[in-house]
């Protein structure tokens, strides 16, 4: 794997950040290692970063630099490989419904009032449920590559809005940065349907990997990531297939 003092990444400054409370896990600290300057992250070096553990929230481009925990797993989907389990089938028969369509990066109050609903619903208490206008637009609305907003809605480009993905466009796949969706729909399961959905646009443009973020095993944010196999991790600088003694360990 390309290392960070290696071009293109040698023009680039990388900083670590004050120790910070973890996000995901109790009583941890964590710290991230941010990449500088923004501007200087064109798209085919963002892809390198990716593929080196790195994703982005707005402009920043970051990746975990924690002191004493290696827990966040960066992973993603080889999707000609993807073998979707009954319940991912059901769930796609279930949305088969929704339109996707790509609308531009600008801010709406709709999407906004869905983001604050999700946040409430899903993530109450964690900071990102009293997120103003403002830090929404930073989070999911800024952007230095070549980003996409996909909006679902339920029969036709008119109807009621389920669920945004912003997804990120890379040299071999595609980055999902954030999704969020209507929580108050019975029986729905729309963010299963949404991997599934980005998985298959990869193999649609013909691009092998769905990156997915980080894996946090006992985390119970981010572990569901592990419902979709295969699954490549990132670890000790490697992208390799995680296996069952993978998602069985434990502390």
């Amino acid at each position: 794997m390309t290392k960070l003092n290696e071009l293109p990444f040698s023009l680039l400054q990388f900083y670590a950040t004050a120790p910070y409370g973890c996000s995901y896990l109790p009583n941890r600290v964590a710290r991230s290692q941010v990449a500088t300057p923004s501007h200087l992250i064109d798209q085919t070096t963002y892809g390198g970063l990716v593929r080196a553990g790195f994703r982005r929230s707005g402009v920043f481009t970051y990746r975990p630099y924690c002191d004493a925990c290696r827990e966040c797993i960066p992973v993603r989907l080889p999707v000609a490989q993807l073998a979707a389990s009954r319940s991912q089938r059901r769930a796609l028969k279930k949305h088969a419904g929704l339109v996707a369509e790509p609308e531009s990066l600008t801010f709406r109050e709709e999407h906004f009032a869905l983001y604050q609903r999700y946040q409430a619903a899903r993530h109450s208490g964690g900071g990102m449920d009293q997120d103003s206008r403002d830090q929404y637009a930073h989070f999911l609305l800024q952007t230095h590559v070549d980003s996409r907003l996909i909006e679902f809605r339920e029969g036709s480009a008119y109807g009621p809005l389920r669920m945004i993905s912003i997804i990120d466009l890379l040299p071999d796949g595609l980055s999902s940065v954030y999704t969020f969706y209507d929580p108050d729909l019975p029986g729905a399961s729309l963010g299963t349907f949404g991997v599934l959905w980005q998985a298959a646009q990869c193999a649609h443009l013909g691009l092998p990997y769905l990156y997915l973020g980080y894996w946090i095993r006992h985390s119970k944010k981010m572990a569901y990531k592990a419902n979709f196999r295969p699954l490549e991790g990132l670890l000790q600088g490697s992208w390799r297939l995680l296996g069952e003694e993978d998602f069985a360990a434990s502390d």
